[in-house]
């Protein structure tokens, strides 16, 4: 694990915000110099702490109107070949927004998007249903999304 000081803490959450801020504009929130900012920046990119700088695109927007959360039980969750696999399987898919692996009732929780019920349901057929390895499934539709992020809370 990377040892964050206040500073790459300001730095991450101003970038969390808005990764097109420039090193200067983030000097001035944090009271660093820019060069002191690109500095960290670089550092924090190389350890692996910032992963990917990524355009967060509106689904609507683009015709992905339904949004489904999925639990899946797997037949033998115990077997790490079925579990690694069911992974690739999903990591894989453009369509499955997130992927985790869970303890509980389920294996595992997905966040799926699709453009209508016809697509999700004919994707379902392809991932679950075609998969002998699936115990079970649950699909809940999302019907408002009040909060969608993924910025990390990192207040001092």
């Amino acid at each position: 694990m990377a040892t964050l000081d206040k500073f790459d803490r300001q730095i991450l959450d101003l970038m969390q915000q808005d990764c097109r801020q420039s090193a200067e504009q983030i000097a001035h929130s944090v009271g660093l110099s820019a060069t002191a900012v690109q500095r960290r920046i670089k550092r924090l990119r190389e350890t692996g702490v910032i992963r990917a700088e990524v355009a967060l695109v509106d689904a609507q927007a683009v015709g992905l109107g339904v949004s489904v959360l999925v639990e899946v039980e797997l037949a033998e969750a115990s077997r790490e070949a079925v579990i690694d696999g069911f992974k690739r399987r999903m990591v894989a898919r453009p369509e499955v927004q997130q992927c985790w692996y869970v303890a509980g009732a389920s294996d595992f929780v997905l966040l799926i998007a699709a453009a209508d019920l016809a697509s999700f349901e004919r994707l379902s057929r392809e991932l679950f249903f075609d998969d002998p390895n699936i115990k079970k499934f649950r699909s809940t539709f999302v019907l408002e999304s009040a909060k969608r992020g993924l910025a990390l809370p990192l207040a001092d």
